[in-house]
């Protein structure tokens, strides 16, 4: 039985092409990007009295487990802490599937 797990790849605005790209390269199949707002940073600034919290783009890639390690350093390679996506990646474990048939081997 296939287990999979839940990839969350959390960097700056502007960046979800480079995590997908990067994704890819280390065989995800896709995922989704979901537009955030960073909250209680650091990097918050104000702007004639208003507060800019900084914008986020938040990726979630449904794999294998097996190759959970390969895409989560390839992320976190182009698009990591130390460059400007600024990006950090988790890892989710997933009980169940229902609806993704390019992954779900009957």
């Amino acid at each position: 039985m296939v287990e999979y797990s839940l990839l969350v790849a959390i960097v700056e605005r502007g960046y979800c092409e480079t995590v997908m790209k990067a994704a890819k390269t280390a065989g995800a199949k896709g995922g989704t990007v979901l537009h955030g707002r960073g909250t209680g940073s650091l990097d918050a600034t104000k702007v004639l009295g208003i507060t800019i919290e900084p914008e986020k783009d938040i990726v979630l890639i449904v794999t294998d487990k097996s190759i959970r390690k390969d895409i989560m350093k390839a992320i976190y390679q182009e698009v990591g802490l130390t460059t400007e996506g600024k990006g950090i990646v988790i890892s989710l474990p997933v009980e169940d599937i229902i609806g993704l048939s390019s992954l779900v081997k009957e």
